[in-house]
């Protein structure tokens, strides 16, 4: 059974995809597997998923027709024996100590989930955050669990994608990703939190995240749409990470009360450049659930 099970979902990304799992190939910890999900790829990104796994037999490859990421990380999961689980986005990769560096962090502390810093590259560029200025900020760098999970809303310490991280496999246990949906590691993430134990992160940068060129700026309607979308997807997963709060008992006030605050700053979040339909728009969908969810506590008195 490997130490670490790394998780790879992949979906028409053959320009990315070498350099993804070539930063794998050359991890200075190599007791891993890898599980390659090809969900329905019609360029050539299985055939080259077929040829790394013809390299090194720690790759194994399961091609499904599209089901989406989510869908892909599901089946990522069934086949993942490790110990502790990881997650690469194919257009993504690793500093070449990356998994050394968790797995040390593990060893030292016992801790079930350890995160390291992330950088950003974009147009040929790198984007570095200071992950000491955040991480260091807590006591031997021990993650308290509401603040992991308060990352939910604000994205301060970038704790809430599923990569970037090695967890203890136990945690994924009756977890499935929600499929068919967008944001899923917002979706999920949480669940995994909540039966932590001990979170430890490492101030340090070692997984590189892809912004593709174009992936952000669009003609102004399109991106309004997108925008929309965005928020209502946010909104569908942050009342389900509310749902399961309440179910566990686990400081419902405190995100109660950030929940309220989410919803308080989207409305300041309205861009006047969009037209005034898009404002009146975007406004009726957070105050259409401001009110649901003043309406929730209400009852809950």
């Amino acid at each position: 059974m490997p130490r670490i099970s790394i998780g790879i979902p992949v979906y028409n990304v053959s320009e990315y995809l070498r350099q993804c799992l070539d930063s794998v190939l050359i991890q200075t910890f190599t007791d891993f597997e890898v599980i390659l999900v090809d969900d329905g790829s019609t360029d050539d990104s299985f055939r080259i998923c077929q040829e790394y796994v013809s390299r090194d037999k720690r790759f194994k490859l399961i091609h499904q027709e599209n089901k989406g990421l989510a869908g892909a990380r599901n089946t990522c999961l069934r086949y993942m024996t490790g110990d502790f689980i990881a997650w690469l986005d194919s257009d993504d990769w690793l500093e070449d100590d990356y998994l050394e560096r968790l797995v040390n962090t593990q060893v030292k502390t016992d801790a079930d989930i350890v995160c390291i810093g992330i950088k950003t590259f974009m147009d040929n560029e790198f984007y570095m955050g200071s992950h000491q200025d955040k991480y260091g900020a807590f006591p031997e760098h021990i993650i308290p669990k509401k603040i992991a999970m308060s990352d939910v809303f604000w994205g301060i310490y970038a704790l809430i994608s599923v990569w970037g991280n090695i967890m203890n496999a136990k945690l994924y246990r009756g977890v499935v990703f929600s499929e068919g949906l967008n944001y899923e590691d917002q979706g999920n993430k949480f669940k995994l939190y909540l039966n932590s134990k001990k979170i430890v992160g490492i101030p340090e940068l070692g997984y590189v995240y892809r912004i593709r060129s174009g992936s952000i700026t669009q003609d102004g309607a399109a991106n309004f749409e997108k925008i929309f979308e965005g928020k209502v997807m946010q909104i569908t997963n942050l009342e389900k990470f509310m749902y399961y709060i309440e179910n566990a008992n686990y400081e419902v006030d405190y995100f109660h009360s950030l929940y309220s605050e989410w919803l308080d700053k989207q409305l300041q979040s309205v861009d006047s450049d969009w037209e005034d339909d898009q404002q009146e728009r975007y406004r009726n969908l957070v105050l259409k659930h401001k009110v649901l969810f003043k309406k929730k506590l209400s009852k809950r008195e």
